[in-house]
């Protein structure tokens, strides 16, 4: 996983790098947690280019983060979702509330040349 803030945008990127099952999710939302604390970012923006497998742990882990960021008055958006994993983020309702923003970090971050 690699983890970027922006102090100019307020924003906090995180670029996913493993598959999401019960024991990664634990570890991204213990690092992502320990990162917005730090830094209070407005906007966390979670990168899933190298996610082709998520469980319903990431799903948790995707909606608590949400949580913690709206109560902090942030908001929350993902970019690069697979087709794969779009699908179950439409079926299980999480589209309604995060949305998707479509190679947004490659445009403006170029996260091809990190990690």
């Amino acid at each position: 996983m690699i983890i970027k803030y922006s102090s100019r945008d307020k924003l906090l990127l995180v670029k996913i790098t493993e598959e999401i099952d019960h024991h990664v999710a634990e570890k991204i939302r213990r690092k992502v947690d320990n990162e917005i604390t730090r830094f209070m970012p407005r906007k966390v923006m979670f990168d899933f280019s190298r996610v082709t497998f998520m469980d319903s742990a990431g799903i948790g882990m995707i909606i608590g983060r949400y949580k913690m960021v709206k109560m902090l008055g942030g908001t929350v958006e993902m970019t690069n979702v697979k087709q794969s994993i779009r699908k179950v983020f439409e079926m299980c309702g999480v589209l309604k509330i995060i949305p998707i923003q479509d190679n947004y970090i490659e445009s403006l971050y170029e996260w091809d040349k990190v990690g």
